[in-house]
């Protein structure tokens, strides 16, 4: 990444949760591999309309028992101290009439992205942004069905959403200032609306920016490192809740909660990898979760992680 941005090469990447497989790839790269991606706008495709059908999409999610043991684990170590927040997610089988070009095409999203054979994220949530030396993240934290009545005002006043959220923007605040100077909130816990399937979402989101040093195209691939694995999707203090997380949940995430990407030559915008279905066993997975604090309820956690199977597709 270093190499590419001092050239003012355009690329993409794509860094799983693990960092144990990361794709950099130059825009003709990404083309020969058929991977797809749309970016605010910045795409490598043709936009393509398929056929609308009526969607068929059911979900199969783990039991509730299932949830309860990581649910309960992470409890354990929020109790003991060892972490304020712990973002956990476990996998839904789901059953759609839709193939991954499908879903890719349809869906409206600020970020999408094909890996063929691999997965499709249509994800709501922005990384990071570098514009002009001025570097910007953007977490979002808490989700409230919009059909429930004041739901804007129940979200904003929550105490457990409050909690997290602030949480997480005290994290993404120290991360930033790790790669970045003159750090600071520029918006906070404003509401984004997100449409899918079946009902329209309130997402909660801020915003923290600050300045880069006047190299830091030499020192992208290093910035980007740096503040992986995002702290929306992990949890704080950062490094113990990722072991809590690998002890709590039932496999692997992948490429799921990871980031994807481009540089444009001067320029970078990035998403996280949430909203995100991949393709293993020959099934369709969809994978899912959500903020674990000292507030949380079991059954309304387990539920968030069963609202979020959905494909915004409307």
């Amino acid at each position: 990444m270093n190499r590419l941005a001092v050239q003012h090469k355009p690329f993409l990447f794509v860094h799983d949760f693990d960092l144990k497989a990361p794709l950099i790839l130059t825009l003709p790269e990404a083309e020969n591999r058929g991977v797809l991606f749309e970016i605010n706008g910045q795409r490598n495709f043709q936009p393509v309309f398929p056929a609308k059908k009526a969607v068929q999409f059911e979900k199969h999610p783990i039991s509730f028992s299932d949830y309860r043991k990581g649910f309960d684990n992470v409890m354990r170590h929020i109790r003991h101290g060892n972490s304020f927040l712990t973002n956990l997610t476990f996998p839904t089988s789901v059953e759609t009439n839709l193939s991954f070009e499908d879903i890719f095409h349809r869906s409206k999203a600020p970020y999408k992205l094909l890996l063929p054979g691999k997965c499709v994220v249509f994800s709501p949530e922005t990384f990071v942004k570098v514009t002009n030396g001025k570097i910007s993240s953007y977490p979002m934290k808490g989700t409230i069905d919009a059909s429930i009545p004041n739901a804007a005002s129940q979200i904003l006043n929550d105490k457990k959403e409050t909690a997290e959220h602030n949480t997480i923007v005290d994290l993404i605040r120290n991360d930033l200032s790790m790669v970045a100077k003159n750090v600071y909130v520029s918006r906070f816990r404003y509401i984004d609306e997100v449409k899918t399937h079946e009902k329209t979402l309130l997402q909660v989101s801020s915003e923290i920016s600050g300045e880069l040093s006047s190299d830091y195209h030499s020192n992208i691939g290093n910035i980007i490192s740096t503040l992986l694995p995002a702290g929306s999707i992990s949890g704080a203090p950062k490094q113990k809740t990722i072991e809590i997380i690998k002890e709590s949940e039932i496999d692997e995430r992948g490429y799921y909660t990871g980031v994807f990407g481009i540089f444009d030559g001067q320029n970078l915008d990035s998403a996280v990898m949430i909203r995100y279905i991949e393709q293993k066993n020959n099934q369709m997975i969809f994978r899912s979760g959500g903020g674990i604090t000292v507030f949380s309820e079991p059954e309304k956690e387990y539920q968030e992680m069963i609202d979020k199977v959905y494909v915004p597709i409307h």
